[in-house]
């Protein structure tokens, strides 16, 4: 049984219900890698410095999350003379059908990769399971195209986790949907939050 089922069962009230999720949803916080948190910071920063691009990619929820983060990071960093070029490849229902009605579901964001995608851009993958196909074939047509690979997941990781270049875990029972998603939308908060202040501080350095 996941945690979460188990603290709505356990639990008396809706009240305790929320209190529980809430200690359980800062316990997994609390294990996250804050040393790959920091690469991936670094790794935004280094594409911004470099005019480089930054694509999200996810399914279902994760696809929302990957939109919000590139609305985060693109428009509320707030940077003009040197902005981050973040970008959700989920956005797009045209391309997104064309690609999975002519090629397959798995395609849907490699195939989109193969046409934007430079040397030296940022891939950032975020699933609960890590083994979404379409995520992993992005990850390995980006790693083969010269990009930086960045993963966001959950429950044990899955070979998202493996093969990319910078993963940032989420340590959740298999199934554990609301915690992990929690999670991977305070990170972006966290990341993008960094960089808006970490621009600030560049722009009023240079006055």
């Amino acid at each position: 049984m996941n945690t979460i089922k188990k603290i709505f069962f356990d639990s008396k009230s809706k009240e305790e219900y929320a209190d529980l999720y809430i200690k359980y949803l800062v316990s997994v916080i609390t294990n996250i890698s804050t040393a790959e948190i920091s690469r991936f910071i670094d790794t935004m920063i280094l594409a911004q410095t470099e005019g480089s691009s930054i694509y999200f990619i996810g399914n279902g929820g994760s696809a929302s999350t990957a939109s919000h983060f590139a609305n985060d990071i693109s428009i509320g960093t707030k940077s003009i003379r040197a902005p981050f070029r973040a970008i959700s490849l989920c956005d797009n229902q045209a391309i997104i059908t064309a690609i999975a009605n002519d090629y397959g579901y798995e395609y849907i964001f490699s195939k989109q990769l193969e046409i934007v995608l430079d040397k030296g851009d940022v891939v950032v993958a975020i699933s609960a399971s890590g083994n979404s196909k379409n995520l992993i074939k992005a990850a390995k047509v980006a790693k083969i195209m010269g990009a930086t690979t960045v993963s966001l997941t959950a429950f044990d990781g899955g070979e998202l986790k493996r093969i990319s270049d910078i993963a940032i875990h989420i340590p959740t029972k298999d199934g554990e949907y609301g915690p992990s998603e929690d999670a991977h939308m305070i990170l972006d908060h966290l990341v993008s939050n960094y960089l808006m202040y970490f621009v600030e501080e560049a722009e009023l350095s240079e006055q």
